[in-house]
């Protein structure tokens, strides 16, 4: 009886359901929430630290990084107070030996810093968003000379905070992590010490949003655009065993690797609800010979994007403060257009809130239809879902293109007349609110 009622009000919930995911009304109310002025004021603190290098001062307490992430941890807890203590607020603290052959030449403590608001269904299950506190001059290894680190990545740093506010005053089904991470500049060091420790405590992760750089809108080039942003994503995990490969070269399924679809979603949900944004997935890990701290996520087999600006500035990345030749070289405030770094906030926030509310993703999903006009698809039952969704799409094709919409009973569905061979298949689970799961792209064979 409760999944029909669940099911019924799914159908009346999403009668006209295209491949477009439905708008919730509460994410609505999510982005309206977002202030470009509060972001403003968070960059310009960051920035007003002077330098916030791993290797930095971690005594002052007006320069240095050691003054940036104290204030980071408590913003959060002034959050955590305001919504009766919803968020659970960590420090992660691990001494890196220093080398003068790495980025890192003394002992220096890498301290992430970060809140986690816990889900009510699914507590283990892990939405994480993530920005950068460290900054860097033109020498990687020059931690006393002024580094503000505007753009990159304070902007990124005031995202995780801001969600942190217009997130905390409502509850999910998934828990949320909103982290500060640092020593990225210095070898993706934060990255990789949160990554480990969400492996080695069982996280189930349903993806990483990491945001680097996301309120420039003047490139080196001279295009300005406000709108136009970028999503990487790397085409499948790493540690897939040899057996998965081989059946994905047989199979298909290359271009449908996890973070791959996590990118599709978020590609969805901008364009549900922030249909002036112009997101551009981008198949590659990351930019030519460049890194960012979705990587080691990515490496241990966890769902990890990047999201960041179209247009990069060179002049104003990684540069000492200087004027040569009538050009301004450093990643100052006035660099940071806020209106569009409150724009990626939002793209965050819908995705975020989206994912933290939906079941999880249908697992054991095979396929079938070898040699016949038709398209097989089965999957086991997710618990409560109150429906489910297929989606195909032209094997060329970069997004979803076509949807069919099934019951809460349903764990299998042949789609006729559809030829196996020229699409690509994922299946989604839909609570009784229309949030979708991250699509599930098939593992396995039916065979018959």
């Amino acid at each position: 009886m409760k999944n029909l009622i669940l099911f019924v009000a799914c159908m009346v919930a999403l009668k006209g359901y295209s491949q477009q995911i439905r708008q919730n009304p509460a994410v609505q109310e999510i982005l309206a929430n977002v202030s470009a002025s509060r972001l403003e004021a968070d960059v310009r603190t960051l920035a007003g630290f002077g330098t916030r290098h791993t290797m930095s001062d971690t005594t002052s307490e007006v320069r240095g990084i050691g003054a940036a992430r104290r204030w980071i941890k408590s913003e959060f807890e002034a959050i955590a107070e305001t919504c009766g203590g919803c968020l659970e607020v960590y420090e992660q603290r691990t001494l890196v030996k220093g080398d003068e052959a790495t980025r890192i030449t003394k002992d220096t403590w890498v301290v992430n810093v970060y809140a986690v608001l816990r889900g009510q269904k699914y507590p283990d299950r892990y939405v994480v968003m993530s920005g950068d506190i460290d900054s860097r001059a033109s020498d990687v290894k020059n931690y006393t000379i002024d580094a503000p680190g505007a753009n990159d990545n304070a902007t990124g740093m005031a995202a995780a905070l801001e969600l942190a506010r217009v997130l905390s005053g409502y509850s999910f089904d998934n828990s949320i992590v909103l982290a500060g991470l640092s020593g990225e500049e210095q070898g993706l060091y934060g990255g990789r010490f949160l990554a480990e420790k969400a492996k080695e405590e069982d996280w189930e992760v349903v993806g990483v949003l990491n945001n680097d750089m996301i309120g420039n809108i003047e490139g080196v080039d001279g295009v300005i655009d406000n709108r136009t942003f970028r999503i990487f994503s790397e085409p499948f995990s790493s540690v897939l065993t040899e057996r998965q490969l081989k059946l994905m070269r047989f199979y298909g399924g290359e271009n449908d690797g996890v973070s791959r679809q996590l990118a599709r979603y978020i590609y969805e949900t901008t364009k549900t609800y922030l249909p002036e944004m112009k997101p551009m997935l981008i198949y590659r890990l990351d930019r030519f010979g460049r890194g960012g701290h979705h990587r080691p996520f990515n490496e241990l087999g966890f769902a990890g994007v990047r999201i960041m600006e179209a247009h990069e500035n060179y002049n104003r990345q990684h540069q000492d403060l200087r004027q040569e030749d009538g050009i301004a070289y450093g990643d100052v405030v006035e660099g940071v257009d806020f209106d569009y770094c409150a724009k990626l906030t939002g793209v965050n926030a819908a995705a975020v809130a989206s994912l933290a509310w939906a079941p999880p993703a249908p697992q054991e999903v095979a396929i079938g239809g070898i040699v016949e006009p038709a398209a097989k698809l089965s999957w086991q039952p997710v618990e409560e879902a109150a429906g489910y969704k297929i989606y195909w799409r032209s094997t060329t094709a970069p997004t979803w293109e076509y949807s069919k919409l099934l019951s809460a009973s349903a764990t299998s569905y042949t789609l006729t007349g559809i030829v196996l061979d020229n699409y690509l298949f994922g299946v989604v689970a839909i609570d009784a609110e229309g949030n979708e799961s991250v699509v599930s792209y098939p593992q396995k064979i039916i065979r018959e």
